[in-house]
C-alpha cells in the first residue's frame, strides 16, 4: 500500500527545491547581467574619460606650438609710437632700436615705456610726468613708444587684468591708433589696485569707449570680449622678461615701468618727481645733441645739496 501522505510532502519538497534553485537561478543571472552592464559602463565611461583626456593634450600641444596670431599693425615692434599731434606713427616709419650714437641732432628726443596698467609704480610714473610727456609729444619734441605688457597678471584674483586691460590697449592700436595716448591715460586714471579683480571686460570696453575719438560701433567691443591679441601679449611679455626689448640695450629687463629716453635707462626713484625725469630728458638729450625745445627748456642746474635741479619749466 503506498502512502499518499508521504509521497505528497517528497513532492511538495522536491517542487519547493525545484522552486529555490530556479530562483537562485535567476537572481544569478540578474547579477552577471548587471555585473556586465556595470563593466560595460566602466569601460565606456573610461573610454569618455581617455578621449576627452587626449583631446585636451592635443590642445595644449597645438596651442603651445602654435604661434602668437599677429599683432596689431601698429605693433610691429611690440609698441606704438606717439608723435606730433598725439598721433600714431606708421611702422615702418618709426626706428625699432634708438640708440644713443644713431640718434641724430635733428630728431626728437625718443621716450619708451614698458607699462603694466595694474603696476602701481607705473600709475605713480603716468600721474606724475604725463602731462610734461605730452607737451613734449605733442608739439613734436618728442616720440613716444608705449608696450603694454602683463607680468601682473596673477595679482588680480584670477581675472588676469592685467593680460585683458593690455590686450583691451592693443585692440585700440589697431581699431583706433590716433586715440591710444588718451586711452592709455584714461586706462591708467581708472587703475585698479593691485590684488583686486579689477576692471571688468564690459567696464574696459565701457571705459576706452567713452574717450573721445575712439570709433564707435567699431570692432573695439569683440576684440576686447575675445581677447584677440591675448596670446599675442602674452608672447610679448614673454619676449621682454626674457630679454628681448626693443629700443634698448638691455638684455635683462628690470621691470616695470621700463622707461628709456634715447635708449638710455631712468633709473627712478620711488619718490620720483616730475623735476628728475625732466632732468634726465634733458642730460638723454644733451648727450646725443638733441634738446627737446617745444617751450622754454629745462637746462640742468645745481642745487646747493648738489643735485641736478631744473632752471626752467617745460610744459
Amino acid at each position: 500500500m503506498t502512502n499518499r501522505p508521504e509521497g505528497d510532502a517528497r513532492a511538495q519538497r522536491n517542487a519547493r527545491r525545484a522552486a529555490a534553485r530556479e530562483r537562485a537561478q535567476r537572481t544569478r543571472a540578474q547579477q552577471k547581467r548587471r555585473q556586465r552592464g556595470a563593466r560595460l559602463g566602466l569601460q565606456i565611461g573610461l573610454g569618455v574619460v581617455l578621449v576627452a583626456a587626449a583631446t585636451i593634450v592635443t590642445l595644449v600641444l597645438v596651442n603651445s606650438s602654435r604661434p602668437a596670431g599677429p599683432g596689431p599693425d601698429t605693433m610691429a615692434q611690440g609698441g606704438i609710437t606717439i608723435s606730433t599731434g598725439l598721433k600714431a606713427v606708421d611702422p615702418a616709419a618709426a626706428s625699432t632700436a634708438p640708440s644713443p650714437s644713431a640718434t641724430d641732432s635733428a630728431d626728437p628726443v625718443r621716450i619708451t615705456l614698458y607699462v603694466d596698467y595694474l603696476c602701481p609704480i607705473c600709475g605713480a610714473f603716468e600721474s606724475t610726468n604725463s602731462e610734461y610727456i605730452e607737451g613734449l609729444v605733442d608739439s613734436g619734441a618728442a616720440t613716444l613708444d608705449i608696450h603694454p605688457i602683463a607680468i601682473l597678471s596673477n595679482r588680480s584674483q584670477g581675472t588676469k587684468y592685467s593680460l585683458r586691460a593690455a590686450n583691451a590697449a592693443a585692440c585700440v592700436a589697431q581699431e583706433s591708433p590716433d586715440s591710444f595716448f588718451a586711452v592709455n591715460k584714461a586706462l591708467f586714471a581708472k587703475q585698479p589696485e593691485e590684488g583686486t579683480p579689477g576692471l571688468t571686460d564690459e567696464q574696459l570696453a565701457s571705459l576706452i569707449t567713452s574717450v573721445p575719438g575712439v570709433r564707435h560701433g567699431s570692432t573695439i567691443e569683440s576684440c576686447i570680449d575675445d581677447q584677440r591679441y591675448g596670446k599675442w601679449v602674452d608672447e610679448r611679455t614673454t619676449a621682454v622678461t626674457g630679454g628681448d626689448i626693443p629700443g634698448s640695450d638691455l638684455t635683462t629687463f628690470p621691470g616695470t615701468p621700463l622707461v628709456l629716453v634715447n635708449g638710455q635707462q631712468y633709473q627712478y626713484t620711488t619718490a620720483s618727481t616730475n623735476d628728475e625725469f625732466r632732468t634726465f630728458v634733458v642730460s638723454s638729450a644733451d648727450d646725443t645733441d638733441a634738446t627737446p625745445t617745444p617751450t622754454p627748456t629745462p637746462t640742468p642746474s645745481r642745487s646747493s645739496s648738489g643735485t641736478p635741479t631744473p632752471s626752467a619749466t617745460a610744459n
